[in-house]
């Protein structure tokens, strides 16, 4: 063994071990993973028994975007796409259908902020965003993974437990995300009015694997998945496609871009 490999391994503050302790807290946020679904259960409850208000989540989004306007920036982007919207509304009645909607849409807002992640934007029954990457991609990737895996354990123990009280259908998700430079404009003049949004392969890329995920499942693009701590690579399987499911191919290797699965 070489003296800077052995230095490495003893020293506590090397790269690896500096990873490993930031996963390890993580993994031992169980309570802060906890307080969250009671937090969320008591939103949700009150949504539904008294028609409690959300804080609008995506003013912090806003202003970063808006102050790095016309800039190109690495992002993982993040869709959650709820599942059976369509049938909902033929089930439930108006007003509880927007209660529901909303309050979904909120509460992933919070677990994105929670894993210091910003809301892009709440597309009808969809939730965008996004994670910047610029000064520790490798650790953000373990984050938005994480934030994806928090969402799914917010939905089945802090929403759905309520919603079956009220006699209201389940929710159910698909979770997809992708790495890349993203570009932010404006759409306008005017710096603190004007529309502001993302650009960028990674949001068109993100679309297409969250809708080919199943309920309940997480899918990640190629790029998101070389990032991650070796831990967390070991709960994803790669996805084998058949036929015309599948046919992005990397712009610079050619080859198919791999995507792949949460299987844990």
């Amino acid at each position: 063994m070489s003296k800077d490999s052995s230095e490495a391994k003893s020293d506590p503050m090397s790269t690896n071990n500096i990873i490993d302790m930031m996963l390890g807290a993580s993994k031992e946020g169980t309570l802060d993973t906890e307080s969250l679904i009671k937090q969320t259960q008591k939103r949700v409850w009150s949504s539904l028994k008294k028609g409690y208000e959300y804080d609008y989540t995506i003013d912090a989004s806003d202003q970063f975007l808006r102050s790095h306007v016309d800039m190109k920036l690495p992002m993982i982007v993040v869709f959650v796409d709820l599942v059976g919207s369509t049938e909902m509304t033929l089930q439930l009645p108006t007003e509880k259908l927007g209660i529901i909607l909303s309050s979904f849409s909120q509460e992933m807002g919070y677990v994105i902020k929670h894993h210091e992640g910003y809301v892009l934007k709440y597309v009808g029954d969809a939730v965008i965003g996004y994670f910047v990457t610029e000064d520790s991609p490798l650790l953000i990737a373990d984050s938005a993974v994480n934030c994806a895996r928090t969402m799914i354990d917010v939905i089945e123990r802090g929403i759905n437990p309520i919603l079956s009280e009220y006699d209201y259908p389940e929710l159910r998700v698909k979770i997809g995300m992708d790495y890349g430079e993203n570009t932010i404009v404006r759409y306008g003049s005017d710096q603190t009015r004007s529309h502001v949004d993302i650009l960028g392969p990674a949001m068109s890329i993100t679309a297409k694997i969250t809708a080919l995920a199943r309920p309940n499942q997480i899918l990640i693009g190629e790029d998101v998945y070389e990032k991650l701590h070796p831990s967390l690579k070991q709960s994803f399987k790669e996805v084998e496609w058949y036929g015309n499911q599948w046919t992005y191919h990397d712009r610079e290797t050619g080859k198919l871009y791999r995507v792949y699965a949460l299987v844990d």
